[in-house]
Formats: C-alpha cells, sequence, structure tokens
C-alpha cells in the first residue's frame, strides 16, 4: 500500500508504541508477515500480522482512539480492536484486557496484557497493510514531536531506582496474581463489593502526609510512569506505598476468593478461612460503617485480626 497524507495519523493525545522495550534488548519477531512457510511440514500460508516476542508486557494505546472490539477465537485468542482514525489496530494472543467495548483510549493509556507473545494486526479504511509499516510511521511521528518540542509524544519511563518490598520473594506469583485478578479487584473496589480496610486507608494517609512534608514530591519532572516525581530519597516511601497496596491486593484475594500466596502455611490459611467466613458473602450497607475481617501483614507473614473503631496506624509507615 502507497502512503498518501491522507494516512497521516492525528491523535490529539500524542503517540507512543504499543510497548517498552526491555533495557539492553531488542524487540524482535517471532512471525513475521506475509507468506510463511512451515518448518515441519513445509506448507505456506499467509500471516495477516506480525508476532512479537513480548510475554506478559503492559500494552499501551498507541494514540487517541475508541475501542471497537473485544472478543475471543481460536486464531486469535483474546484480542481486542481500537480504532484509531480510520486505521484498525488488533491487539491479540492477550493474557488480560483492561478496557471495556465503546471505550475512548489516549496514548500511553494501558488497555492490555500480553501472554506468551503479542499478534498485531492493521488496517487502514478497511485494508489490511504490513504492521511494521504503521509501526514505523508511528514511531516516525514520536520523534517529530519530540524534536518540535510538542511533548506529545509519550513513552514509557521508568522509575529511577528499585524498591524494595517485603514481598520482593513471592514477586513472580504475585505478578501472575495480579494479571488473573487485579481487573477484579478494580472492579469489585469500583462497584463497592470489597472495602479497604481503615488501616490501610489511614496508614497510606500518613504515609503521603509525610512524604509532602519531606519534601519526597516533584523532586524529579513527572511522568507517566512516575507521575508525582519522586526520586531516590523517596524509595522508602515508595516501599511503603507498596506494601500496604499489595497487602491490600492479597487480604481481597484470600476474603473474596480464598486464595493464597504458595508461602503462607496451611496453619495461616485455615486461620484466615475461620476469621472471615461469616463475612464470605456479605456486602456492607452503605452508611453503617461495617468492615470486613482484615489481613494484617506482618515480619511472620500474615495474622487476622479485626478492625477497630479508632484508627490502626502503622508506626513504621510516620518515622
Amino acid at each position: 500500500m502507497k502512503y498518501t497524507e491522507e494516512m497521516i495519523l492525528q491523535s490529539p493525545s500524542g503517540y507512543c508504541m504499543p510497548f517498552e522495550e526491555e533495557k539492553n534488548k531488542e524487540v524482535t519477531l517471532s512471525k513475521g508477515y506475509g507468506e510463511q512457510k512451515d518448518a515441519v511440514t513445509g506448507e505456506t500460508s499467509f500471516h495477516h500480522g506480525i508476532n512479537f516476542h513480548a510475554s506478559h508486557r503492559p500494552l499501551a494505546a498507541v494514540a487517541s482512539g475508541v475501542v471497537s472490539s473485544i472478543g475471543t477465537d481460536k486464531e486469535h485468542g483474546v484480542y481486542i480492536v481500537i480504532r484509531y482514525g480510520k486505521y484498525e489496530v488488533t491487539y491479540a494472543h492477550l493474557a488480560n484486557i483492561f478496557i471495556r467495548f465503546g471505550q475512548k483510549v489516549k496514548a500511553g493509556q494501558t488497555v492490555a496484557i500480553s501472554g506468551n507473545d503479542l499478534h498485531m494486526e492493521v488496517a487502514f479504511d478497511g485494508e489490511e497493510l504490513n504492521p511494521i509499516e504503521f509501526l514505523t510511521m508511528l514511531y516516525g511521528n514520536i520523534q517529530a514531536l519530540g524534536k518540535s518540542g510538542h511533548g506529545a509524544a509519550h513513552e514509557f519511563t521508568p522509575f529511577d531506582g528499585e524498591i524494595k518490598t517485603r514481598y520482593d520473594r513471592d514477586k513472580e506469583e504475585i505478578e501472575e496474581l495480579m494479571l488473573r485478578f487485579l481487573p477484579v479487584y478494580m472492579e469489585d473496589l469500583f462497584r463497592g463489593e470489597y472495602i479497604v480496610p481503615e488501616y490501610t486507608e489511614q496508614s497510606l494517609r500518613n504515609v503521603f502526609t509525610v512524604g509532602a512534608a519531606k519534601n519526597y514530591f516533584f523532586e524529579s519532572m513527572p511522568s507517566m510512569a512516575n507521575p508525582l516525581g519522586i526520586g531516590s530519597r523517596a524509595l522508602p516511601l515508595a516501599g511503603k506505598v507498596q506494601n500496604l497496596l499489595i497487602a491490600d491486593f492479597l487480604n481481597y484475594l484470600a476474603l473474596r476468593h480464598n486464595v493464597y500466596l504458595s508461602t503462607m502455611s496451611e496453619e495461616v490459611k485455615k486461620t484466615s478461612i475461620r476469621g472471615s467466613s461469616r463475612q464470605w458473602h456479605y456486602r456492607p450497607v452503605v452508611g453503617t460503617g461495617d468492615r470486613r475481617a482484615e489481613l494484617r501483614y506482618s515480619e511472620s507473614r500474615v495474622r487476622l485480626s479485626r478492625p477497630c473503631r479508632s484508627p490502626m496506624v502503622d508506626e513504621s509507615m510516620v518515622q
């Protein structure tokens, strides 16, 4: 297909590549576009997209657009289609989806998580084209905007520093649980079917109050990946926030789905089930102030406790 001026993608929110490059690693294809020959049978077939070596990676909207299709089939597995102007881009072989049909998206917005790889297809005004050509144009737009200083080109910007948490040894297992349960967790929070424990809310308030008092915020230029602009001085504070958020996610899994980390002992699991069974199917009535039993995570891994009427504050969070 010959590119014309009409095919230049316009995007008020700027542009972004579909996923972030791994540090010191080149992006590689596992399968290209067009005629492909099977290494075993020798048969040829036409591949209507491209496949990237991109296992379980966050995927972004590349420009301003609208979700035009969500589905699953034998060829694509779980897939989404986003319309960017006259372009339709298919993201397939997905592990999870964070958007809904008809939703408007912006450049850089996380829309899905890839599966073992990422399959992409692109069409312009209904005519299929090689996704590499589309991505080349997209990259050119990003570079042009960057040189013009308009600041509308979005890139994934990693946080400058390593955040340590008490869950580091279970990091891979927690990431797998998040791929599976995080959208459900967020949906239950939004609908009020899961209430964040008062202890967690109060501790987060304390952490951010201390951070503001010590001028931890906006130490560096804010970005999509680091909206508060925190630097190396705030790493301990960021670790405490991570501890609280991960603990609440695990608390939710235990109470709502009876799911635990494999490193938790059977005794802890049984205690958690006994302590929360009476509230398992309970939905809090608005205005009553009732809350579910809370799992508080300590150095001994986890213990069950009931929330108090007065705020429970972790002293380590405010030191």
